[in-house]
């Protein structure tokens, strides 16, 4: 059985995958759990050798992936291409890890005791990627948990099937043994069971998950019951605090590609624009006639900087937010509602705590501009959210940049630069509804290894009976 993704625009046909059901999942984690033992036993530059080769994979494709974006999330080319790069730069710094998951000989209280930790692979694990930066996703949640020797599977979104389906084409063609890349793709209306299938598969021993906060919290509980740890980057709302003396070019430019980026479909995407008082009137005329100037067209012609959202859902989630803050006083300074999936870059000014596009994470090409007092009232409300993913700050002063930025509840959080941020190397994750855990770096191999402590005895015992 197959299942079909429509094109977001034109509503044609995008792509056709695989349905499959969670009946089919024990023989895909079993063939997974039976490549894993002599992935693991391979030496590191090995492993090494067909990572690098799994990258030049990738970007041979680059024409097919632009297709698959295009197609099946109304991406632009741009987009996809940023896409392509940063998830094959994220192979190749994998790639330079294997020789990196190193132990540690810790000093023994026991005389002749050698103490040791180490860092091992820990069996078969889960990624489930989602659709919108799907390449960067997708890539990353295989990339170093098969460089700590681990099998993987690629629970792959039913939004953009074709786009990971190639991320696994390129990783076979790298390769790797049979049964240590594996991807599963469904239809929409089995996500529910294929992922539970997966997760309550015995062979599975660690999930990551990027997507949204409500899906999460149900991939962590179900997660919990087999006791397997699970890492998770979910939504955001990310604050972006201009100060009094902050440079406001510098903060227009950072803000809308913050917020702008991909539709506002990232979850690092600038969500909260919070100004001082002092400057709020001059940042906001600015930044209203930088989003004017962002214009919205097919992604298919490659004209303009924004394409199509991914959905009609986010076109009727992103006005109900512009409507009740317009209902309750604020006001549109550029931009507006739209009916269909090209929707305009659009600034809410004067927004509150009772509105809820305050709150609520919109996950479109909308942002909301916050006066604040000072800059303790900046970062009052820079902390008034749920969510604590990446956040910034721009001031002038870089020390008093850094204190702001250390007083930010978030995984992140840059000064004078956008809330928009990745590389490879990066601790990457958030705090509270944003998720636990970290991808990326020597975090990476944290997460996707299991430590064990071993000793080694080098002189007669000696025990009280």
């Amino acid at each position: 059985m197959t299942f079909e993704r429509l094109n977001p625009l034109t509503g044609d046909v995008a792509s056709t995958a695989a349905a499959m059901k969670a009946g089919d999942i024990p023989a895909i984690a079993a063939r997974a759990a039976a490549a894993f033992p002599a992935w693991a036993a391979m030496g590191p530059n090995a492993r090494r050798a067909i990572l690098m080769k799994a990258a030049s994979a990738l970007e041979a494709r680059a024409d097919a992936f632009v297709d698959a974006m295009m197609g099946e999330i109304g991406a632009t080319k741009g987009w996809a291409l940023f896409n392509l790069n940063l998830a094959a730069g994220m192979v190749r710094e994998a790639a330079a890890i294997t020789t990196q998951i190193a132990g540690e000989v810790i000093p023994s209280d026991k005389p002749g005791c050698l103490a040791m930790a180490l860092k091992e692979p820990v069996g078969v694990i889960l990624g489930i990627a989602p659709w919108n930066a799907p390449i960067i996703l997708g890539v990353r949640a295989i990339a170093v948990p098969l460089a700590c020797g681990n099998a993987v599977i690629l629970k792959a979104s039913e939004t953009c099937p074709r786009t990971h389906e190639l991320i696994i084409e390129a990783f076979a063609e790298a390769g790797f043994p049979e049964g240590v890349v594996n991807v599963v793709t469904n239809a929409p209306a089995d996500a529910g069971e294929v992922v539970g299938a997966l997760i309550d598969a015995p062979e599975v021993k660690r999930i990551n998950f990027t997507g949204s906060t409500n899906v999460g919290r149900i991939i962590a509980k179900r997660a919990a019951e087999h006791l397997k740890p699970v890492l998770l980057e979910l939504g955001g709302k990310a604050p972006l605090i201009i100060l009094d003396d902050a440079d406001l070019d510098e903060a227009v430019k950072a803000a809308a590609f913050g917020a702008f980026m991909n539709q506002g479909q990232i979850c690092m995407s600038t969500e909260r624009l919070i100004v001082v008082d002092a400057v709020a009137d001059a940042f906001a005329e600015k930044f209203a006639a930088k989003a004017k100037s962002m214009a919205t067209g097919d992604p298919r012609e490659g004209t303009t900087p924004l394409g199509a959202v991914v959905d009609q859902k986010t076109v009727a989630h992103v006005n109900s937010l512009i409507e009740d803050a317009t209902s309750k006083g604020a006001r549109i300074i550029a931009g507006g509602t739209a009916d269909s999936v090209l929707m305009p870059a659009t600034v809410v000014d004067g927004v509150t705590a009772a509105m809820n596009i305050y709150r609520d994470e919109s996950f479109g090409p909308v942002v909301a501009l916050i006066r604040a007092k000072d800059e303790a009232d900046a970062i009052r409300i820079a902390n008034d959210s749920a969510y604590g993913l990446s956040a910034a700050v721009f001031t002038k002063d870089t020390a008093r940049g850094l204190s702001v930025a250390r007083q930010i509840h978030s995984g992140i959080c840059h000064v004078n630069g956008p809330t928009v941020h990745d590389e490879a190397q990066m601790p990457f994750g958030g705090v509270g509804a944003s998720g636990y855990g970290r991808f990326g770096g020597r975090q990476g191999i944290d997460s996707f290894t299991e430590t064990r402590w071993i000793t080694i005895e080098t002189q007669p015992g000696h025990f009280p009976i």
